[in-house]
């Protein structure tokens, strides 16, 4: 058997080819175009995002060299004035607790005396916690008083 094509077959079979690449070419240009968009505002972002990076980068060096400066200086005359500090008002449990047998004081009025709860000086004399830097200096204070000053300041 024979077989006849029709005439222009062959044509029509070219011009769909060809339409195909065209349209192929044409989406793949379009898509081109709206993937530059996004990586130039990407690629914006990112540069932007670097300096940003090297100017903290900067300001972090500047600010370690001040402390590095700073730290020369300034710790003999810190450390003398924390050592001070800490010599005169030290606290040990066992010690308050003489001081409120001392004074003949009940805890509750230790506690009225300092200005804190009757908790806090069970706690204080069992060592569980340990009164604040403010709170010490009512207690040094406390430990200069004698009986009769003591309940003159409980009247009060």
């Amino acid at each position: 058997m024979i077989e006849v094509s029709p005439i222009g077959s062959g044509r029509s079979v070219q011009s769909m080819s060809n339409f195909a690449s065209q349209l192929k070419a044409e989406i793949s240009r379009i898509a081109k175009r709206e993937s530059r968009q996004e990586t130039a505002s990407l690629k914006k972002s990112a540069s932007q995002a670097r300096s940003d990076i090297a100017a903290l980068k900067r300001r972090i060096g500047e600010l370690e060299a001040l402390v590095r400066r700073l730290a020369k200086t300034a710790p003999a005359s810190a450390a003398a004035s924390s050592a001070d500090s800490q010599k005169t008002l030290r606290f040990r449990a066992g010690g308050f607790a003489a001081l409120r047998t001392r004074l003949d004081l009940s805890a509750a009025q230790m506690a009225q005396l300092l200005g804190v709860s009757a908790q806090s000086v069970y706690h204080w004399e069992s060592g569980k916690s340990r009164p604040r830097a403010s709170q010490l200096g009512q207690i040094a204070n406390l430990r200069k008083l004698g009986k009769k000053q003591v309940q003159a300041r409980l009247s009060e």
